[in-house]
């Protein structure tokens, strides 16, 4: 079995809209399909008569320990495909040992998902509302949240064409739990699509540097930047004391040509120098593509999509089992490229 066998999963379940509104990507989908390709043409140079009669994929990720160098990927609205939404999800990381990101547009309010216990990190967009977003900040702290992870891609949502094309809108039964809301993301019209509308009412395209400097300066949890594809961007953010960067595209969602994430990735790694942790967003899809971005420089990954589809399968059991088959993969590779562990697989050769 593999994680893409989730996706045609969840693809016989699911209504159309809502599927594609997980799916698709910005654009004519350049940076979306590039995502997958890119990580395919990088291949890893094993070595051999290594002794891995025991492998580990335990980590330290953000100064915590992890059982894998993963961590689950801030996506909106879990309980668009299944009724548990994100208690699912966050329980599913929790048994395998992994940070679980709760979303500002989650379905379910942070306080209950952190009561779920495990490791939850706040991913936090740049509301306009500033008594709005500043509320979020302190009710992250409030409810245990280890980290801060601040998404700097998203001005406002990228022109989704599959969701134009579906007038897509939550349903009833589906809200962004964490704030207060007008219901436009409910109503959809011709041409438009209703959660992109309502994005674009509620998020600030004034984000900037000194935005960042102002949220280090107002929590003690570690912060990590989303959305870092730019070298001079990760040196900077290094600078102002950001405890790690992301690089993503989001997913192919935002910039359509935007460079993949992978081919960005050693880049960055180089700009901050090791004064910030520097994980890896968009198309993984697999043990393989963990042990890729660690040979690359990253200390770790995040992983959305998949988690979705499996929890669309079969809910909190669909979700687990993607994270258990994304750990067996990764200790297999680990094993198979001569790597015992997580700190082995940084000083691997990788060949395009």
């Amino acid at each position: 079995m593999r994680l893409a066998d989730f996706e045609r999963s969840a693809a016989s379940v699911l209504p159309p809209s809502v599927r594609d509104f997980i799916a698709g990507g910005s654009g004519d989908e350049t940076t979306l399909d590039a995502n997958r390709s890119a990580l395919d043409r990088v291949f890893l140079v094993p070595r051999v008569l290594r002794d891995v009669s025991r492998v580990s994929t335990d980590t330290t990720l953000l100064g915590r320990p992890a059982a894998l160098p993963v961590a689950v990927a801030p996506i909106a609205y879990h309980r668009l495909v299944h009724p548990d939404g994100e208690l699912a999800t966050a329980r599913a990381a929790k048994a395998a040992g992994v940070p679980f990101t709760a979303g500002t547009l989650s379905s379910v309010p942070i306080e209950e998902i952190t009561a779920v216990g495990g490791s939850v990190w706040f991913q936090l967009y740049w509301l306009r509302d500033t008594a709005q977003r500043l509320d979020l900040v302190r009710r992250a702290e409030d409810a245990g949240c280890e980290a801060l992870v601040l998404t700097v891609d998203v001005p406002w949502m990228g022109r989704r064409l599959r969701d134009v094309r579906n007038r897509f809108a939550l349903p009833a039964h589906v809200r962004a739990a964490n704030i207060a809301t007008e219901g436009t993301a409910h109503r959809s019209a011709a041409g438009t699509s209703a959660v992109a509308v309502h994005t674009a009412r509620s998020l600030s395209p004034a984000l900037t540097w000194s935005s960042v400097a102002e949220l280090r300066e107002r929590t003690e949890l570690p912060l990590v930047l989303k959305g870092v594809l730019a070298p001079e961007d990760a040196a900077r953010a290094a600078d102002c004391g950001v405890d790690a960067v992301v690089v993503s595209n989001h997913g192919g969602r935002q910039l359509d040509g935007a460079v993949p994430s992978i081919d960005a990735l050693h880049e960055v790694v180089r700009a901050v120098g090791g004064n910030s942790e520097v994980l890896l967003d968009s198309g993984v899809r697999s043990g393989t593509d963990v042990l890729r971005a660690l040979a690359l420089g990253a200390s770790g990954v995040m992983v959305g999509r998949p988690l979705m589809w499996g929890l669309a399968t079969a809910g909190e059991t669909g979700a687990a089992r993607v994270l258990q088959l994304l750990a067996e993969e990764l200790r297999d590779a680990l094993g198979l490229s001569g790597c015992d562990g997580v700190a082995a697989a940084a000083r691997l050769r990788t060949v395009r």
